[in-house]
């Protein structure tokens, strides 16, 4: 390989250090790059991209780690980045788009049932009007912030005028059916993490209550990237373009040996399922990310 490859991510946390360390112990050289510093130079550089560490010329590849917050106009600016360097011919993992559709959940949800996958119903409207009557005829709904994350900002509805004016939902209502769960207070899902096409590692996730993201006090107990979960990951992961993703899914509770699809996210976090798995992720990502830059394919992209 030759050339340095790009580690998009906004600080050296606990993933990137990882990430960082697993790249270049296999003989490639990582620069870490905040794409809150990125831009376009055009008619100024040779490239018309403004990329921190690299000049004039192009990283070899690109993981995206993070994106980072930002207004809408920020966010879009990012992104123009990374659809940018795929137009170039630079192996972006995860691609631009793949993350547009995971980051927006209503695509996703609209991806997975396109795809055949077993996933929730679901309605996102853009007037408070809608959502009370979709409230209204689903009395346990589940209210999430369409492009949230880590469990912040859900909500379940029981009534119509429980729903939020539009201003606190940047006016649009993403509602599914709250899932309840196999037993009473029984509050679990499970996290599969997709590298490659490939189920590398799972684990179940158990809440202190309906909300079960490690970020909110779930805890992590093993599970084997097998079976119906680890089938379903993968071609949740493959419906969206996703190179790697972190797919959630909860057992439906009309029973049997039945999952539903909740979400993929296409930059997942990792150090809660790392603290149950045996397998080390950050070194499997870095295997397949420069399996990618040296073939040069366009992995997941769809």
């Amino acid at each position: 390989m030759s050339g340095a490859v790009a580690l998009f991510t906004d600080g050296l946390d606990w993933h990137a250090a990882r990430l960082e360390r697993a790249i270049t112990r296999r003989g490639v050289e990582c620069r870490r790059v905040p794409l809150n510093a990125c831009g376009f130079a055009v008619g100024r550089t040779e490239t018309g991209l403004l990329l921190p560490g690299f000049g004039d010329t192009l990283p070899s590849g690109a993981f995206v780690r993070v994106v980072g917050q930002g207004s809408f106009e920020q966010v879009t600016l990012r992104l123009g980045v990374l659809h940018a360097l795929d137009r170039l011919g630079v192996p972006v993992y995860n691609t631009a788009r793949a993350i547009e559709r995971c980051v927006d959940k209503s695509t996703t949800s609209f991806l997975l049932a396109h795809a055949g996958l077993p996933t929730p119903p679901s309605i996102a409207v853009q007037s408070a009007e809608m959502a009370r009557a979709a409230v209204e005829a689903v009395p346990d709904s589940v209210l999430k912030p369409l492009f949230g994350a880590q469990g912040r900002g859900l909500r379940r509805l029981s009534r119509p005028d429980e729903v939020p004016e539009p201003d606190a939902v940047a006016g649009v209502y993403y509602l599914q059916p709250f899932v309840p769960p196999l037993r009473k207070g029984e509050w679990r899902d499970c996290r599969v993490f997709v590298v490659g096409g490939i189920a590398v590692a799972a684990m179940i996730r158990h809440g202190r209550g309906w909300i079960t993201n490690v970020h909110q006090g779930a805890s992590c107990e093993a599970l084997g990237p097998d079976g119906i979960v680890a089938d379903l990951a993968v071609r949740a992961a493959a419906a969206v373009g996703a190179d790697y993703a972190g797919v959630d899914l909860i057992a439906d509770p009309d029973g049997g040996d039945r999952w539903l699809v909740l979400e993929v996210n296409s930059m997942p976090a990792w150090q809660g399922l790392q603290s149950v798995s045996k397998i080390d992720i950050a070194a499997v990502l870095a295997i397949d990310f420069i399996r990618r830059v040296e073939g040069g394919a366009a992995g997941g992209t769809q």
